[in-house]
């Protein structure tokens, strides 16, 4: 029993993951398509809806208990495979709407589907004509709803057929493709996106290599001189003990600034900053942080220069580069007040506020006159960069009396992982996921370039939506072009029909028995069209040997349940009699 059961849920689970087939054409990611679950549950709430709305129409038409079980269990079984057998279930569906009338709006729902997954234009014209010719070919052997085959008839199905089956398969089938076509060129244009971004970003590495190649040539060579004379300069027995302890200053600065020189030119080279040692090592280079701050202060002082060091609160560790753009801020003005005003006293505070540090250099007014002072002007644009980078701020002006001011803040948790250069210069990138090629993080995704290459994607959807649109629209008014002159049809042809089986009162009465047959004939209408089928059946019995033509009477009853009709039959080329009276609807 167990085994049983257990080979039955196999089985219904096996049934469940067949029927829950995949979109076509789908170039999406599995992370992005609904749960086979909840796609299933959607399926069979569809199913049964259909099916009741298949028993409710058969039962309007006042169909037997047989048939209307067997319409909802058709329609519910139909939408069931549509999805995964949408050729035989467009077939069927076609088959048995056109005999029962619950199936109609299966039809509908069976092009829609077949339209949006036969992969292939010959396929989906093969399989459309194979539902119209079942349709018709079950018309003939059992005629639906008391509608005989004939060429009149057979048009207006044909155009029923084009506006219920095919107009919706042909809507699904163009807005599928549409779909698919945008996302693969939206991926593609993504793609295209992402690779200008990485020329562009190796063209301005190569830029910088050469910038870098530059300054190690030119500015390594001389700074190497100057290391290399001062060095001599400080063990000549003939200076002083002052003059040496000067030229011991200039040659620590000058190694100091070949490190840092380096670090720049690596910087350059492969965009990332090098790691920084303790407060101090053997080469006598600085400490490039809050800890060093006191080393350069102590170097200014030794330069001759009046500097006071003052720290305030209890001191704070701060993320590696807040704590260099600290160092930074504090260099770049003391140099400034070297060059600027030579001779005046320097005040450099660091104050460890809750929220941030806070680092100010005040100098006061120069005490002898500046000479030609060589400046590039970039140095205060530098530390604002380099503080807006870490979430600070840095801000100089002058002060009364003739002093300057350079004042940075700079919080303590900023992180260490923004680049020192522009982020929008940056050219270490990386595709977004799902994209092809994406092997894995070769480049940094840094929130600024992504910003900038979404933006520009995002740009070009808009534009791709908004000529999907207008050819959407143009495609649309065809269809309701096609679909209104299908309904203009479907009514001239309805009119036509009953203007051929129909005549009033007054040409019945000018008609007189024994009347020959070919006169009478080309009075009266054809008849037998759809509007007539069944009347001859009913009414009294017909004379031995005749055979009548009945037609519809143009005027209307007060009753909805008979319907006035005029009998004429005819025999050896005569009329021999004509008959009115009033049959069942």
């Amino acid at each position: 029993m167990n085994l049983s059961s257990s080979k039955i849920l196999a089985g219904l689970r096996a049934g469940w993951t067949w029927l829950a087939v995949a979109e076509p054409w789908s170039l999406r990611g599995e992370q992005q398509r609904p749960a086979p679950g909840r796609r299933m549950g959607a399926e069979l709430t569809l199913a049964l809806v259909m099916a009741l709305l298949a028993v409710l129409i058969e039962w309007a038409f006042d169909a037997g208990p047989a048939r209307t079980a067997g319409s909802g269990v058709g329609a519910g079984l139909v939408t069931l495979l549509r999805r995964r057998l949408p050729v035989p279930a467009l077939i069927v569906a076609c088959l048995l709407g056109t005999v029962l009338p619950g199936m109609a709006l299966v039809q509908m729902l069976a092009g829609w589907s077949a339209g949006r997954r036969v992969v292939g234009t010959r396929r989906a014209v093969v399989a459309f004509s194979l539902a119209y010719l079942a349709g018709m070919a079950a018309l003939a052997v059992h005629p639906g709803a008391g509608v005989p085959l004939t060429p009149s008839n057979a048009v207006i199905l044909t155009l029923v057929y084009l506006a219920m089956v095919v107009m919706p398969g042909l809507v699904s089938r163009y807005w599928t493709q549409r779909k698919t076509l945008l996302h693969a060129l939206q991926e593609r244009n993504a793609q295209l996106l992402w690779e200008r971004r990485m020329i562009a970003g190796q063209a301005r590495l190569m830029e910088r290599q050469r910038i870098a190649q530059d300054m190690h040539d030119s500015l390594g060579h001389q700074l190497a001189l100057i290391a290399v004379h001062t060095g001599a300069l400080e063990v000549d027995p003939e200076l002083t003990g002052r003059q040496r302890e000067a030229v011991g200053v200039l040659r620590t600065a000058s190694v100091s600034a070949m490190h840092e020189l380096r670090e720049v030119v690596g910087i350059l080279r492969d965009g990332v900053e090098a790691a920084r040692p303790g407060p101090a090592d053997e080469t006598g280079r600085a400490a490039r942080g809050t800890a060093g701050v006191a080393e350069l202060v102590e170097t200014a002082r030794a330069a001759g220069n009046t500097v006071e060091l003052r720290t305030e609160g209890e001191p704070r560790p701060l993320a590696a580069a807040a704590d260099h753009a600290a160092y930074r801020i504090v260099q770049e003005a003391l140099t400034n007040a070297y060059k600027h005003a030579p001779g005046a006293p320097i005040g450099v505070a660091l104050r460890y506020e809750p929220d941030s540090l806070v680092v100010e250099i005040l100098s006061g007014p120069p005490r002898t006159p500046a000479g030609d002072v060589v400046s590039g002007g970039q140095g205060l644009t530098g530390l604002r960069e380099r503080a807006r980078l870490v979430g600070g701020m840095v801000h100089a002006g002058a002060v009364d009396g003739g002093g300057f001011r350079v004042a940075g803040v700079l919080p303590y948790g900023a992180g260490e992982s923004t680049p020192l250069a522009a982020a929008v210069d940056d050219v270490r990138w990386q595709p977004p996921a799902g994209l092809p090629g994406d092997g894995g993080p070769a480049m940094d995704w840094n929130a600024a370039g992504r910003d900038i290459m979404m933006g520009e994607l995002d740009a070009s959807m808009r534009r791709g939506r908004n000529s999907g649109l207008g050819l959407g629209c143009g495609v649309a008014i065809g269809a309701l072009f096609l679909v209104v002159m299908a309904v203009g049809a479907v009514l001239w042809l309805v009119v036509d029909e009953f203007d051929a089986g129909m005549i009033d009162t007054e040409e019945y009465d000018r008609i007189k028995v024994g009347t020959a047959e070919r006169e009478v004939r080309d009075r009266l209408p054809e008849g037998g069209t759809f509007t007539t089928e069944g009347l001859d059946r009913k009414g009294p019995p017909k004379p031995d040997g005749s055979e009548c033509l009945v037609l519809m009477s143009s005027e209307m009853t007060d009753t909805l349940t008979t319907e006035p009709v005029f009998r004429f039959c005819f025999r050896d080329g005569k009329l021999i009699e004509k008959k009115a009276y009033h049959t069942e609807r």
